[in-house]
C-alpha cells in the first residue's frame, strides 16, 4: 500500500519541513527553497528538472512518451510574520516565517515525487507527472502577478490533462481531509482609497472640510454593500483592514488612507463590488471633500473540477476511512492554484494536520504549526492519485 510506503519516508519528509521551516523566504525570493527542491529531485533521479520558471520556480518532469499528463503543485515561499514557536526549527530569518504550511506542501510534493519515481521504474508507466514547485502564492509582484499566474504564462501547464494540489489544515484534525467539487475558494481584489479634504486646526473645524466626518459616511457606506446592495444568496464580502490618517490630537488631516480585501465566488457580484466601492468612496464629494480609490484584481476564485474531486476522495477515503472525509466545508479565503485550474480540470483537497494539545494555531499567525504526521497521508494522496490516472483507472 502506498501509504505504508509514505509512512517509511516520514523521517525524511520531517527533516525536509523544518530544513524549509528554518530557512523561509518570502515570494520571488525563494531562491534557498529552490536550490534544495532542485537538488533533491536530483538525488531522487530519473526526472527532468527546469530551474527558473516564474522567477524562482522549479518544474520536475518524470515520464516520457505518449499517455496522459497530470501535474502536481506545491507552493513555496513564506509569509512576512514574526515567529514565535519555541521550537528547534523555529525561523532564522527574522520576521519571516512558514505561517501556513508551505513547508509542508513542499516536503509533501518531494515525497511524493520519490513515490512515484518508484513506481515507474516498477510499472513502466505511461504518460508523464509535472511536479510544479511554485514561488509566490501569498502575494504578487510589482505587475501584480503572482508565482501561479507567471507558471501559467511560461506554459508550466501546457500539454497537462490534469493538475491537483492539497492545502494543510491546521484546525483540522491529523486523519481528516476536506475536500468537494465546485467552488473551492474565493476571488480576492484588493482596494486602496484616499478621501481628501483641506484639513484645519482643530479647533475650528469649520473653516475647512473634514475627511474624518467624511469617512465615517464612507465606511457605512461600504459596509453596506455587502447586506444591501448584492444578492444575499450570493457569498460575498468587503473587510476594512487599514484606517490611517492624522498625527495630532489638534490637527484634522488633510488625507485618510482606507484600504481593504474583496471577495466573491461569481463574475458579476466581483465587478458589483468593485463599482460600489468606488461609489462608496465618492460619498466623500457631498461633504466638499474628494475620493481616489484604486481597486487591483487579485486571484480568481478556484473550482475543484467534480471528477477531480472524487479521485483524491476516493484515494482519501481508501486510506483514511469514509468518515474522515468532510464534504461540507468552503470558504472565502483565496487561492492562486485558481489559474491553474482554469487551464485544465483539477481540484486541491484540504488535508488535517491540528496539533492535538488544546492551543488555536491559525494560519498566517506567529504560533502557527503542523502535526507532521499528516505529512505521509498527503504524500500518499498526491501520489496515489496521480498513478491511478496514468494507470487509466480513473479518467476525465
Amino acid at each position: 500500500m502506498l501509504l505504508e510506503r509514505a509512512q517509511a519516508l516520514a523521517d525524511e519528509l520531517i527533516r525536509i519541513r523544518r530544513d524549509i521551516h528554518a530557512h523561509p523566504e518570502l515570494g520571488f525570493q525563494e531562491h534557498r527553497t529552490a536550490a534544495l527542491v532542485a537538488e533533491t529531485l536530483q538525488e531522487i533521479g530519473g526526472i527532468k528538472i527546469t530551474t527558473g520558471v516564474a522567477k524562482t520556480g522549479v518544474i520536475g518532469e518524470l515520464g516520457d512518451g505518449d499517455g496522459p499528463v497530470i501535474a502536481i503543485r506545491a507552493d513555496m515561499d513564506a509569509l512576512p510574520i514574526l515567529e514565535e514557536n519555541n521550537v528547534e526549527y523555529a525561523s532564522t530569518n527574522p520576521g519571516v516565517m512558514h505561517a501556513c504550511g508551505h513547508d509542508a506542501h513542499t516536503a509533501m510534493l518531494l515525497g511524493a515525487a520519490h513515490l512515484l519515481r518508484e513506481r515507474f521504474a516498477a510499472e513502466h508507466l505511461r504518460g508523464r507527472v509535472r511536479f510544479l514547485f511554485q514561488p509566490s502564492e501569498e502575494g504578487w509582484d510589482d505587475e501584480a502577478k503572482s508565482g501561479a499566474l507567471r507558471m501559467v504564462e511560461e506554459g508550466a501547464l501546457q500539454g497537462v490533462d490534469a493538475v491537483i494540489a492539497l492545502h494543510v489544515d491546521s484546525t483540522l484534525p491529523v486523519g481528516q481531509v476536506t475536500i468537494r467539487g465546485g467552488w473551492s475558494s474565493a476571488a480576492v481584489d484588493d482596494f486602496k482609497g484616499y478621501i481628501r479634504g483641506t484639513g484645519g486646526h482643530g479647533a475650528y473645524p469649520h473653516l475647512g472640510t473634514d475627511p474624518v466626518f467624511m469617512l465615517s459616511h464612507v465606511l457605512n457606506a461600504l459596509f453596506g454593500i455587502r447586506s444591501r446592495l448584492i444578492n444575499p444568496m450570493e457569498p460575498a464580502i468587503l473587510s476594512v483592514g487599514t484606517v490611517r490618517g492624522g498625527h495630532a490630537s489638534n490637527v484634522i488631516p488633510s488625507e485618510i488612507f482606507v484600504q481593504g480585501t474583496l471577495r466573491s465566488f461569481s463574475e458579476e457580484v466581483r465587478a458589483k463590488l468593485a463599482k460600489e466601492v468606488e461609489r462608496a468612496f465618492a460619498v466623500a464629494e457631498a461633504f466638499g471633500g474628494s475620493a481616489e480609490v484604486k481597486i487591483t484584481r487579485g486571484y480568481p476564485a478556484g473550482w475543484n473540477d467534480e471528477r477531480v474531486a472524487e479521485w483524491m476522495s476516493q484515494v482519501a477515503g481508501e486510506f483514511l476511512g469514509a468518515n474522515a472525509i468532510d464534504r461540507s466545508r468552503t470558504g472565502m479565503g483565496a487561492e492562486d492554484f485558481a489559474y491553474m485550474t482554469q487551464q485544465a480540470p483539477g481540484a486541491m483537497l484540504m488535508l488535517g494536520a491540528a496539533i492535538d494539545d488544546g492551543k488555536v494555531r491559525a494560519h498566517h499567525t506567529p504560533i502557527f504549526d503542523i502535526d507532521e504526521r499528516a505529512l505521509p497521508i498527503g504524500t500518499a494522496i498526491l501520489a496515489e492519485t496521480a498513478l491511478r490516472f496514468l494507470r487509466g483507472e480513473v479518467s476525465l
